[in-house]
C-alpha cells in the first residue's frame, strides 16, 4: 500500500519537494485525466501515487527500488492532472524536482545521456540526421525510430540583431524536420507585413534535460538562449513542447509567444483559398495543458472555406511521444499512440495536424499520410498575392 501524503499544505516546509507534495489532498480527481493510470489502472501509475512515493523517499520512510523508480519514469509529463486538481498542485514542478533527486542517486542510461549530449549540440545533431536520411532505406525497421528527415537540411543561422522583427526559436531535432514550417511562418507573417528572423547561437530549449532531472544542463542551455536572443524582439516558439522552457529562459529579456497564438492575433490580415478537405487535428498535451493555444488553432482552421476538421480524441489523452520515451520505451509509447492512429484511419481524414514536433514524429512513424504543423498547412492555403508583402526571413 502506498504511504499517504498529508492532506494539509505545508507552505513553510524547507524542503521544496515536500512543500509541493503536501498540497496534494489525495482526492483522486486526477485519476481519470491521467494517461498512465488509464493504461495501467494502477495507483502507482497515477499522479497521487507518484506524489506519495516521492514524498516517502524524501522523508526516508521507504527505500527507492527499481520497480518504484519505474513508476516515476513512466510519467509522460502531460500535466493533465493539473487542469483538474482542486488543490492547485503544481505537478509539473513537482515532477521535475522528483526526477532531479532521482537522477542524483541513479545514473541515467547511456542512451539518455547520449541524447542529452546531442540535443545540446543542434548543429552536430543536424548533420547526424542528414546522414540518417541517407541511410534510412538501408536500416532495419527496429532502427527507424524517427521518420526520414526532409531533403532540405536547415541552413546555418545568421547572427542577426534586429529589434523590429519577430524571431523564431528553432530548437534541436526540429531544425532539420521543420524547414518547411519556418518558411510557412515567414509566409503567414508576410501577409501581415511582419518581418521574421532566426538568430544564431540559439540552442536546445532544455526541456528534454529538465524532464530527465538534468537541472544543471537545462540551466546552461537557458543561459545560452538568453544570450542568443538578448538583442531580439518577440520570440515565437513553433513546438508546444518547447514553449514553457523557452519562455522561462527568456522571461526577463524577451516576450515569448506560441506561433499559433501570435498568427491568430494577426489573423484578420489573412485570406485563405477554399479547401474541400477533411483533416484530423491532434491536440498535444503541451498545447492543451501548458501553452493553451487550442482556441487559437481551432479559430485559424475555421477561417479556411470548405475545410472539415475532426479532432483526434481517442485513447488515453496522450500520444505517448513524451520526449525520449518514444525512443527508449517504444512498446509503451506505441500503446498510447495506437488508439489515436486507429481513430485517424477510420476518420476519412487526409492528413494529421499537430503543433508539437515530438508528437508529429511519433505519429508520422505510424501514419502514411501527411503529418504537419497546422501553420504549415495554413500557409499552403494562403492567397498568393499575400505571400510576399514586404517581409523577409533572415537565416
Amino acid at each position: 500500500m502506498l504511504p499517504a501524503a498529508r492532506p494539509a499544505p505545508a507552505e513553510t516546509a524547507t524542503d521544496r519537494l515536500l512543500a509541493l507534495a503536501d498540497r496534494c489532498v489525495q482526492c483522486g480527481l486526477c485519476l481519470p485525466a491521467c494517461p498512465t493510470y488509464g493504461l495501467e489502472r494502477s495507483e502507482t501509475e497515477s499522479p497521487r501515487g507518484r506524489i506519495a512515493l516521492a514524498r516517502a523517499w524524501a522523508l526516508d520512510t521507504i527505500a527507492p527500488t527499481e520497480t518504484a523508480d519505474s513508476h516515476l519514469d513512466h510519467c509522460l509529463g502531460c500535466r493533465s492532472c493539473e487542469t483538474v486538481c482542486p488543490a492547485g498542485v503544481q505537478y509539473g514542478e513537482f515532477l521535475w524536482e522528483a526526477r532531479n533527486r532521482q537522477r542524483m542517486r541513479r545514473k541515467p542510461g547511456w542512451q539518455q545521456r547520449a541524447m542529452e549530449w546531442l540535443t545540446a549540440r543542434p548543429a552536430l545533431l543536424g548533420r547526424l540526421l542528414g546522414f540518417y536520411r541517407l541511410v534510412f532505406g538501408l536500416l532495419p525497421e527496429s532502427l527507424r525510430r524517427l521518420p526520414r528527415p526532409a531533403m532540405s537540411i536547415a541552413a546555418p543561422l545568421a547572427d542577426t540583431r534586429h529589434t523590429d522583427a519577430v524571431t523564431l526559436f528553432t530548437g534541436c531535432v526540429a531544425r532539420p524536420y521543420e524547414t518547411g514550417l519556418r518558411e510557412a511562418v515567414r509566409t503567414l507573417c508576410a501577409a501581415s507585413g511582419i518581418d521574421v528572423q532566426i538568430p544564431a547561437r540559439q540552442t536546445c530549449c532544455g526541456a528534454l534535460h529538465a524532464h530527465a532531472g538534468n537541472r544543471d544542463e537545462s540551466g546552461l542551455l537557458a543561459t545560452r538562449n538568453r544570450a542568443a536572443f538578448s538583442h531580439c524582439g518577440t520570440v515565437l516558439t513553433l513546438a508546444t513542447g518547447c514553449h514553457e522552457a523557452v519562455a522561462h529562459s527568456l522571461r526577463n529579456t524577451n516576450a515569448t509567444e506560441d506561433a499559433i497564438a501570435f498568427i491568430h492575433q494577426h489573423a484578420d490580415a489573412l485570406r485563405f483559398r477554399e479547401c474541400n478537405e477533411r483533416v484530423a487535428l491532434h491536440l498535444p498535451c503541451t498545447q492543451r495543458n501548458v501553452v493553451k493555444s487550442v482556441t487559437a488553432v481551432r479559430a485559424l482552421l475555421n477561417r479556411v472555406p470548405g475545410l472539415t476538421v475532426i479532432e483526434l480524441t481517442a485513447g488515453y489523452g496522450c500520444c505517448g511521444s513524451a520526449g525520449t520515451q518514444m525512443l527508449f520505451d517504444p512498446a509503451r509509447a506505441d500503446a498510447y499512440r495506437k488508439p489515436v492512429v486507429e481513430q485517424f484511419e477510420s476518420s476519412g481524414a487526409t492528413r494529421v495536424l499537430s503543433a508539437n514536433i515530438g508528437c508529429r514524429l511519433h505519429l508520422a512513424n505510424a501514419i502514411e499520410k501527411p503529418v504537419q504543423h497546422p501553420l504549415e498547412f495554413l500557409a499552403s492555403l494562403i492567397e498568393p498575392r499575400q505571400q510576399f508583402q514586404g517581409s523577409k526571413l533572415t537565416q
